[in-house]
């Protein structure tokens, strides 16, 4: 029995179509599978407190257990925390609180669940390494005690202020000392402008003239003049009615 072309093309099409069908549900299966690489961390600071939080985008909603250890010298040194996590397309994360210290190392461990359609048990790739800086310093914790200390000694300082009058009582001896040798130099003053009339008066004697003795013996000469003047005209005239 022959095939004719036409049921030959059929089949031929019908192949093909199965054959992308099956791709693409192989494709699609893989991108809905659970991976390790679906797992992220970061270890930062929220507040002055470090955290360690661990990221999933697994699309298939696996369940898993997340496990945190402190690595040291490529040794487990301490269990952190373990949760568990159900991933998302859009993300989900899980906060695990450590106060970690700059460049510390730890080992993050996925595992799914022994009976979960998609079988995930590994380390997420590269360890995480925590940041050089920590989230909390400790020298602005130091400063609020320097801070006091140089307090108490400001407390102190009134001791310093108290000896401050003892200071200035001398200077109020020294500034009544020159009042008071200001009084004894102004009879001595007083003394020296004393004898300065004594040297007038006796120089005036000694000449026997005054600044005013000229004016004096002027005014006499004139009534000398007016006198002699006056008894002249009064005999002139006795005389005159003698001869009448």
């Amino acid at each position: 029995m022959s095939i004719s072309r036409r049921t030959a093309r059929t089949v031929r099409i019908l192949g093909v179509a199965s054959a992308s069908a099956a791709l693409a549900l192989g494709a699609a299966g893989n991108a809905l599978a659970c991976d390790i690489k679906d797992f992220s961390a970061e270890a930062k600071c929220e507040g002055e407190n470090g955290v360690i939080v661990v990221k999933s985008i697994d699309s298939s909603n696996t369940p898993a257990t997340v496990t945190v250890f402190l690595e040291d010298k490529g040794a487990d040194a301490k269990k952190i925390g373990e949760q568990e996590i159900k991933g998302s397309r859009q993300g989900t994360t899980i906060t695990f609180a450590e106060d970690w210290q700059p460049n510390a190392v730890y080992r993050i461990h996925v595992k799914t669940a022994d009976k979960s359609r998609f079988k995930v048990d590994a380390d997420i790739k590269d360890n995480l390494r925590a940041p050089s800086t920590a989230c909390k310093s400790e020298t602005p914790t130091e400063e609020p005690t320097d801070s006091t200390t140089p307090s108490q000694p400001e407390t102190s300082t009134p001791a310093p202020s108290e000896s401050a009058p003892s200071e200035e009582s001398p200077s109020q001896e020294a500034s009544s000392a020159p009042s008071a040798s200001e009084s004894t130099t102004a009879p001595a003053g007083a003394e020296n402008n004393a004898p300065s009339p004594a040297v007038g008066d006796s120089n005036l004697a000694e000449t026997g003239a005054d600044s005013n003795t000229g004016m004096i013996a002027g005014i006499a000469a004139a009534l000398v003049v007016v006198g002699g003047g006056a008894v002249f005209f009064g005999m002139r005239r006795r005389g005159a009615n003698s001869n009448r």
